[in-house]
This record gives C-alpha cells, structure tokens and sequence, in this order.
C-alpha cells in the first residue's frame, strides 16, 4: 500500500470507530506498518487541515471529527481531470489560491484507482504562467469577503492612474481567465469592478461592510450579462420550501 492510499485509508479507519480514539499501535498493526509511519501519516493529514486530534492518557488515542470530514468519494476519470484542471487554474491566478493547495492534497488521498491516475497524469501536462498577483492583496481581499468588512485598497486603473479606495464587497467575477472584485466603492460612490492583479496594497478592516447585490452592481457595465458558473450550482444555496399544506 502507497503512502497516498495509506493516508486515505488512515482517514476512513478512524472515521468508522468515531468518535472512539485508536491507539497509534492498533493503527499500525491495522496496516502492517511502524508506529514511526503511522505517527508520520498522522502528523501529515493534521497538517494538511484534515480533522484528526490526539489524546493522551488511558483511553487515548487518535480520533477524528466525523462532522468534518466526507464519506467516500468515488471519481471517474474524467472527473478527475476536470478536478485537476480547475486546481491549476485556481492556483495561477484564482483568490483563495492557497486553500486550494491544501483541497488538493486532500482530494488526492482520497482518490485511487484510474481515478488518481488520470489526475496525476494530466497534472504532469498542466503548465501555468506565474500571476502578478500579490499574494498578501488576495489574503486580504479573501478575508474582507469572508467577514463582510470594509477593505481599503490601493488601485492602479488601465490607464496608470494610483487611487487609494474604501469599498465594500459583494463578491468575485471571473472573464476571460482574470478575476474582480466587484465592490460598493465609496469614493465613486457607486458599484465598480477591481481587478485583482491591479490592486498594489489592500488591508481589510474591522467595519462591518452594508450587504450589496451583486447582479446589482453590475447592471449597466461590461459584465452585465454575467451569470453564476452552472459547476457552482450544487454549491449554492437552495431556496426554502413553502411549508406542505395541512390536511
């Protein structure tokens, strides 16, 4: 058994006694390997943000969230090339670039067969030119959205002109393989779209950003006619049901 298919395994055996704890010994005799790789393989799924926990004492062990971690997840082939794809282009250019990393890693441990396969041999075929885009900018447009705040940014428009804004966001377009940040912009006092490899400097802040529709602030402009991605839609949320009548 490869490392790859241990680690998934590892994730799998915990799930399915949990919330109980497993001693690394009875890990190790699990997979007939050393208490040393088992450690090791514990320590690396912790590290790549999987939700394993040790406790110590009589009774402990290692033991994992079940609330936080997917059943078994079976790709075909194509599917996983599809998946491999979208990670390159997410870590060229996209925001939240550096979670896509670590989607990554724990996608491949669950993949195997010619589902693993296939991604590892269309990832050795993916190139990407390196972004302009400064990391620290995407940090923080990324944690302006997450927490709804004020972001104040430092804009270099298409012509070369500098402006420092405060904003407030409503969320992200993608055209033509750039992103954009589309904000309320108090300075123009209006919507307006910001292209994150022309943001030099962003910082978030601690004010609460008013909530702002997204289709709103873009009628009238170039992405008018934008519409949410169809592979986003098991993602998004799911209107409530009207109650079912009585009978």
């Amino acid at each position: 058994m490869n490392r790859t298919v241990r680690l998934y395994a590892l994730v799998e055996e915990l799930r399915a006694v949990a919330p109980r704890p497993m001693t690394v010994a009875a890990l190790a005799a699990r997979f007939e390997v050393s208490a040393r790789t088992v450690q090791r393989d514990l320590q690396a799924l912790m590290e790549t943000g999987v939700p394993v926990r040790t406790t110590t004492g009589r009774g402990g062990g290692w033991s994992i969230d079940r609330e936080m971690t997917l059943p078994p997840i079976h790709f075909t082939a194509d599917e996983a090339s599809a998946l491999a794809v979208a990670l390159a282009a997410a870590d060229a250019c996209a925001p939240y670039g550096g979670a896509a990393r670590t989607a990554a890693q724990k996608i491949a441990a669950s993949m195997t067969g010619p589902a693993s396969a296939a991604a590892r041999q269309l990832a050795a075929r993916i190139v990407a030119q390196p972004s302009s885009a400064d990391s620290a900018v995407r940090a923080a447009v990324e944690r302006a959205l997450g927490a709804n705040t004020v972001l104040r940014l430092t804009y270099t428009d298409a012509a070369g002109r500098g402006s420092d804004r405060e904003v407030e966001p409503a969320g992200l377009l993608t055209a033509e393989g750039r992103w954009y940040l589309i904000a309320w912009c108090r300075t123009r006092r209006a919507g307006r779209g910001f292209r994150l490899d022309r943001i030099t400097a962003a910082a978030p802040t601690a004010e609460p950003a008013q909530p702002h529709d997204l289709t709103e602030l873009l009628r009238g402009s170039a992405a008018s006619g934008a519409v949410r991605p169809t592979t986003l839609a098991p993602l998004a949320p799911r209107p409530d049901r009207p109650p079912a009548p009585r009978r």
